[in-house]
């Protein structure tokens, strides 16, 4: 076997019949996420009084959900299963283009919801005047197509690389792990990276916190009744950023420390818990907190009885 054609993801080695446990734990919350995901797309779409920019968003939340766990889970549960962890380079260079297309496209859709409550809060006599139905198609166009653009260079730059190593620390393909076995000059893929980092995180982040400092402002010299409105909108989805923030910051942690001097339960549970948490926590927020799309949950669900 030629070194650098496959790689092999350690975290799964010696684990033991606690595995099938995994495998059953990894059955169940796929089975939720696809669900969950699945049933908010679907009311969005059979609702025609949903079909406004804020719930568009949100039913794009969930087909990002959907986008990024099928590019993890059925992996992940075949190698619980498997007594070798070897992935050929070309399937793990798919794999980490599509984890971080999702993460990267999380970013975006969250700072376009946010940009949708800004608009919807602190410029109201304008909002059906910015928030056209054409607008938003090509806002959120943009919101995939640019980080699924950056995923793919990132690839292509990875593709390229002589490797020198063969054992990933990780339990899925992950770029920086992979970039850090090459022996070739890997500055462009550093300064790529964090062009990136900038571009899909960080700038996002900052649009997004400057969004909620405007409509905070605006909400503490408004009426009680328009805050009480506001608020309700508006907590779930910071409730939303600060889970997937927290994620995606213990992703970063983990992956610049050593993961081998690490238990083996902590290293697993920071790999994945932006890979888990959100998808399966965004269904739940947006469903119960919204009234429009938890009514409509009730009557179909009263329906199918």
């Amino acid at each position: 076997m030629e070194n650098g054609t496959y790689f092999n993801l350690m975290l799964f080695e010696n684990i033991g019949y606690i595995r099938y446990t995994l495998f059953s734990l990894g059955i169940i919350l796929y089975c939720a996420i696809v669900l969950f995901n699945g049933f908010i797309i679907l009311v969005i779409y059979l609702e025609k009084t949903l079909h406004l920019p804020m719930y568009i968003l949100i039913s794009c939340l969930s087909i990002n959900s959907v986008f990024g766990t099928a590019g993890f889970f059925p992996r992940l549960l075949t190698d619980l299963l498997s007594d070798t962890h070897l992935v050929s380079r070309e399937a793990c260079l798919v794999q980490a283009f599509v984890i971080y297309s999702y993460a990267s496209n999380e970013n975006t859709i969250l700072m376009l919801m946010a940009f949708d409550r800004y608009v919807a809060i602190c410029k109201p006599l304008q909002y059906n005047s910015i928030m056209t139905p054409r607008i938003v198609s090509v806002l959120i166009a943009i919101s995939y197509f640019y980080p699924m653009l950056c995923m793919g260079i990132s690839a292509v730059l990875n593709a390229r690389l002589t490797m020198c190593g063969s054992k990933l620390w990780k339990v899925y393909c992950h770029n920086w792990e992979i970039v850090k076995l090459s022996c070739a000059n890997t500055i462009i893929n550093n300064v790529f990276g964090l062009f990136i980092v900038i571009t899909t995180l960080i700038m996002p982040l900052s649009f997004i916190l400057y969004s909620y400092v405007r409509i905070l402002t605006i909400c503490s010299k408004s009426s009680p009744e328009f805050r009480r409105k506001a608020y309700q909108t508006c907590v779930p989805h910071i409730v939303i950023i600060l889970n997937f923030s927290i994620a995606i910051f213990c992703e970063v942690t983990l992956s610049r420390v050593t993961t081998v001097d690490l238990p083996l339960s902590l290293s697993i549970i920071l790999s994945l818990q932006f890979l888990i948490v959100p998808p399966i926590l965004n269904p739940l927020v947006y469903g119960l907190n919204f009234p429009e799309i938890r009514k409509k949950i009730t009557c179909i669900i009263k329906a199918s009885k």
